[in-house]
């Protein structure tokens, strides 16, 4: 059973990956003024983006918590940053959502970009491009460069947490240049 969760939940960093590509193309399409398929995204997601930043890192958290609690993966320090960054988020964009706040959605960029760089940087530990520091090799066994999973050739748990730190801060980003809603006045 847990193996078979470990590919669920591979698979939905997968699907993640694609999603934030097609938006990364629409977003660079847009700002090379090509304006159509940002339009569509926008109608597409328009009052969901909070909720969909919520589904994003509720998934994280629970991936997390999955990893640790059931497949008994000790967190390294790194993972530990990167779930300092998630934690928050799953709550803060529930209760933002719930309050239909878009406003929220600026303040809380700063926590996927954070994120988002300790990611990186715990994968360029975890592929051996950067020395791990004793700090890492004290948390958790192995350290930092352990990969506790390696789904489909390169699905690690900070590929993960990097996809899910992206796709939240593209829909933080959405919610908070959206424009208002439009109020009819007599």
């Amino acid at each position: 059973m847990t193996h078979n969760t470990i590919v669920i939940l591979a698979a939905l960093g997968v699907a993640g990956q694609v999603l934030a590509v097609v938006l990364l193309v629409i977003g660079l399409a847009w700002l090379v003024g090509l304006r159509g398929p940002g339009s569509w995204l926008r109608r597409l997601v328009e009052g969901y983006e909070l909720w969909l930043a919520f589904l994003v890192t509720a998934i994280a958290t629970g991936g997390s918590l999955f990893f640790s609690e059931v497949a008994h993966f000790v967190p390294c320090e790194l993972c530990w940053y990167q779930r300092i960054c998630t934690y928050p988020l799953s709550i803060i964009t529930l209760l933002a959502a719930l309050a239909d706040d878009r406003h929220v959605a600026r303040y809380l960029l700063p926590l996927p970009l954070a994120g988002a760089g300790v990611s990186v940087y715990h994968l360029l530990v975890e592929n051996g491009v950067i020395a791990q520091q004793q700090s890492c090799l004290i948390s958790a066994p192995g350290g930092c460069a352990t990969k506790w999973i390696e789904e489909f050739g390169y699905v690690t748990i900070p590929v993960l947490a990097l996809t899910g730190f992206a796709l939240a801060f593209a829909f933080l980003l959405l919610a908070s240049v959206s424009p208002p809603a439009t109020v009819s006045r007599p």
